[in-house]
């Protein structure tokens, strides 16, 4: 890489690290947390907020019902964390629920599981920065004025961060999540000691306002669905916390362990602040309306579409604290750093999954490899421009993204819980130890409650949110598979052709005989040196090879090869069209056709540039030919380069780069007490037709 380009890209995301360096990026508990947690941390500051829209559509009288709906979700997430935390501690690669549903219920459901996932990752990031650009926005109106352009720098942003490595980030990441869960608990307790201890009135901002209902008097299966659909937004508090059981990897010793505890940790602190919220919005009298400006009422009339209708969170901090007073401007700006940085949970989960997938040839071979700060680069960048596209499509509106939520995520839960159930029922059958058999008959118990009840939670998110959006998130997860399918078939196709045989074949014979063509444009020192590789092959035979595109100039060529009494036979191809590479290809085909047994190498001079620009002065007929030539058997091409003088120059400014100390590489050490890592600098140009 270039000194103009190395520069910024160590600027931006700092020196690059060797391999043995990987185990100093493991994380510890306190840095885990705010890393894989951050997403169902976050999703506090919107969840109530989606509870109260749905319940609004019946008016404010169903208000009621959200303490009964944040008990349900708060089983469920209790249920969802002790049922991930046997799966820490069975499978603790960090293959998570897709090595979980692979192993015990087969590819098809671990495919299925990954896709789920997959989508799932895209979502929290498009939902967080959107919902994040908007609690911002309730402090600062340039955000909700200009939010695509903010969301997608935002998440350009977070991308950067998170090429520096997940350590890295984690340290960035901690300090705010930790202020906003400290935030939320001082609000919570404040607010309590409020009403409780002083017994003071405390009003939201739209507590004089009145919530006009779509449908009056709701009763029976109507009323049912209403408040299912409202408990299926709620879940969006749940999401994300299967990120940890898909790094556990990335925790410090015992993995396991220290991956459970982070697992219970998060589950505590996400159900009090989400049940504290809840009980503070119906305390101060919230109102939310799925279409505030015509049903949100002030004095009988609507409020119009100049109002702006701020998250939940906001209107209980304003009520609780004071509006604009400092605690209030500080737990904004902490929610809206938390909801950017809860989709550091997606950009940790994306690439890893990746990287997982791509290991069993279900995704590019790219996603594979670690990048210079030892994080999945190829994945970060692909979750971005995923997440970014998703995010201007849909206008960064939370309200809307939301409902393509959770479908994803319930899927993987259902089946990971599933697959945990057999996982265990094939270790009772081999264990005899009664201790160990009443731990694994009491985890077994948990996981077969966990597979019902996110069965039982994904069949209400499906029916109450489909027709809403969740369309398509299934969408999303159908391609997806489709995807994976279809290279999973082509990694599997081309391996079994290039499987090495055990027994005599075609691969193995020695060809009959060798022929050898070289291809010429004029003569020059790149032909002669050309001339003299190919006799040093000692093929069978040996020809050189021009088309005729100017007869001038082919007249010319054989004239000085006689003249210089070349020992090599000269053919000459004509080309009425003055086509160089067609000639060449069907030439080769005719020697492949009448000696089917023979193999043809084709050999092509080519003379070495120094600059970019310089390629724009000469043609490319060696790279045409050689691409045409890979799809013709039995043909071999080999390129002889000559370096021209503008070559040895920028050869000597790669030298002087290799000794240049990059920015941070002061911290390793002298350059010169460093072990050197040859780095081979060529431009190749062609000229096998006049240049």
């Amino acid at each position: 890489m270039s000194k103009l380009t190395d520069v910024p890209k160590r600027i931006l995301i700092g020196r690059a690290l060797r391999s043995d360096r990987l185990g100093e990026t493991l994380l510890p508990k306190r840095i885990a947390l705010p890393v894989f947690a951050s997403d169902p941390l976050s999703s506090v500051a919107y969840a109530p907020g989606e509870v109260l829209l749905v319940l609004s559509i019946a008016g404010v009288s169903a208000y009621h019902f959200s303490p009964w709906i944040a008990i349900a979700v708060v089983v469920l997430m209790f249920t969802v964390v002790a049922s991930y935390r046997q799966n820490v501690h069975a499978y603790p690669s960090g293959g998570g629920d897709y090595e979980v549903a692979n192993t015990n219920l087969g590819p098809k459901a671990g495919l299925t599981v990954a896709s789920a996932l997959l989508v799932d990752y895209v979502l929290t990031v498009a939902v967080s920065i959107s919902s994040g650009v908007e609690n911002l926005g309730s402090a600062i109106p340039f955000f909700v004025e200009n939010k695509v352009l903010c969301a997608v720098g935002i998440i350009v942003l977070l991308t950067l961060m998170n090429l520096r490595g997940v350590k890295e980030s984690g340290k960035l990441f901690a300090i705010p999540t930790y202020v906003f869960v400290v935030g939320v608990f001082a609000m919570i307790a404040w607010g309590a000691f409020r009403g409780l201890v002083l017994d003071e009135t405390m009003r939201a901002p739209t507590a004089d306002l009145e919530i006009k209902a779509e449908h009056q008097g709701l009763a029976g299966f109507a009323l049912v669905f209403l408040m299912l659909r409202a408990f299926s937004s709620g879940c969006a508090a749940l999401t994300g916390v299967e990120a940890i059981s898909n790094g556990v990897p990335a925790f410090r010793k015992p993995k396991s362990k220290n991956a459970a505890t982070t697992l219970a940790l998060m589950g505590f602190f996400a159900v009090t602040m989400f049940c504290g919220i809840i009980g503070l919005a119906m305390a101060t009298d919230v109102r939310m309306a799925e279409n505030p400006a015509h049903d949100l009422l002030r004095d009988g009339s609507p409020v119009g579409d100049s109002y702006v209708q701020d998250p939940v969170i906001s209107q209980v901090a304003a009520a609780v604290f004071g509006d604009n007073t400092f605690f209030f401007i500080l737990l904004a700006a902490a929610t809206a750093l938390v909801l950017f940085l809860a989709a550091n949970t997606a950009y940790n989960g994306f690439p890893l999954l990746g990287s997982i997938l791509a290991q069993d040839r279900y995704l590019p071979r790219q996603l594979h490899t670690r990048g210079d700060r030892l994080a999945f680069s190829n994945g970060i960048v692909l979750l971005a421009g995923a997440a970014g596209l998703l995010v201007w499509i849909y206008g960064a509106d939370s309200t809307r993204l939301i409902q393509l939520y959770i479908v994803g995520v319930f899927v993987s839960f259902t089946l990971s819980q599933t697959g945990m159930v057999r996982h265990w029922n094939r270790y009772l059958r081999t264990e005899k130890d009664p201790a160990k058999r009443r731990h694994m008959i009491r985890s077994r118990a948990i996981n077969t409650f966990g597979a019902f009840f996110t069965g039982l939670v994904l069949v209400v998110v499906l029916v109450t949110k489909f027709t809403h959006g969740a369309w398509v998130a299934l969408l999303g997860m159908v391609i997806f598979y489709a995807t994976m399918t279809a290279i999973r078939k082509h990694y599997d196709r081309v391996a079994e052709e290039i499987a090495a045989p055990e027994g005599p074949s075609d691969d193995v014979v020695r060809p009959s005989r060798v022929h050898s063509v070289v291809l010429i444009s004029k003569i020059h020192r790149p032909t002669l040196r050309a001339l003299a590789y190919a006799k040093l092959l000692r093929s069978h035979t040996l020809e050189a090879l021009s088309v005729n595109v100017d007869p001038a100039e082919t007249k010319a060529l054989q004239e000085e090869w006689n003249r210089r009494g070349i020992d090599v036979p000269l053919k000459v191809l004509d080309s009425p069209y003055r086509e160089v590479t067609r000639p060449v290809i069907e030439y080769v085909k005719g020697l492949r056709k009448e000696s089917p047994r023979d193999a043809v190498s084709v050999i092509i001079p080519e003379y070495v540039v120094g600059h970019w620009y310089e390629h724009l002065l000469h043609n490319q007929s060696a790279l045409r030919l050689k691409g045409r030539l890979l799809f013709t058997p039995g043909v071999m091409v080999t390129s002889v380069p000559y370096q021209l003088e503008s070559s040895e120059v920028a050869k000597r400014r790669a030298r002087k780069r290799q000794e240049w100390n990059a920015p941070g590489s002061v911290r390793r050490g002298p350059a010169d007490e460093r072990p050197k890592v040859s780095t081979k600098v060529s431009t190749t140009e062609s000229s096998p037709d006049k240049s």
